[in-house]
């Protein structure tokens, strides 16, 4: 029964993680992108030294699907294989009291990361995603007490932020574009039908 439940967990994960992924600040500040990682990172890391690692077979195949890394019996990383391929397919960070900071995750399974996702305090604060497969963040979204309310993306592959969406109440309430590539908004386009402003 103990296995049925670790499948049953690995599955919500997965499921979670996944679905996520399918889909303040000023807008004029200069919008370089790659803030959160570095470029093409591996989605499992270099075994630092001081670090044990703990494997689990979650499916009982025989292999190794979570493996947990700590050092000094604090939980620092943890890999998982979500589709049971024998390869890490999501990274989860901690920090020193255990709270998660940061989940990393390989969608198209080629060993590097695709997506980051950040918490502060157990919530989502920021994901960035690679969409173009250059091995760098291109597209960004933030959030406020678990809502989204902005989000960024380089539509040209300059490195440079050149789209703006700005959320209210679940809805957007104004897009911003840079046309001349500079790293300004040129046009503001408000949502005439956002409710949020009445």
């Amino acid at each position: 029964m103990a296995r049925f439940k670790q499948l049953i967990f690995l599955g919500f994960v997965a499921t979670g993680a996944l679905a996520g992924c399918a889909s303040s600040t000023s807008a004029e500040r200069d919008g370089q992108a790659g803030r959160g990682r570095a470029p093409g990172e591996a989605i499992r890391p270099e075994r630092a030294g001081g670090e044990d690692v703990t494997e689990q077979d979650a499916n009982g195949d025989g292999r190794p699907d979570v493996w947990t890394y700590t050092v000094d019996g604090r939980k620092v990383r943890q890999e998982l294989d979500l589709n049971w391929d024998g390869r890490v397919d999501l990274t989860r960070y901690f920090d020193a009291n255990g709270d998660k900071v940061r989940e990393s995750l390989d969608l198209d399974f080629d060993g590097r990361v695709d997506a980051t996702y950040f918490y502060e305090k157990g919530v989502n604060t920021r994901r960035e995603r690679d969409t173009n497969g250059d091995g760098l963040p291109d597209s960004f979204t933030y959030y406020e007490a678990g809502k989204l309310v902005r989000k960024e993306r380089d539509t040209r592959g300059t490195g440079r932020i050149d789209y703006w969406e700005y959320w209210e109440n679940g809805q957007v309430d104004r897009i911003g574009e840079d046309l001349d590539g500079d790293g300004t908004v040129d046009k503001w386009t408000r949502n005439p039908n956002n409710t949020a402003r009445e």
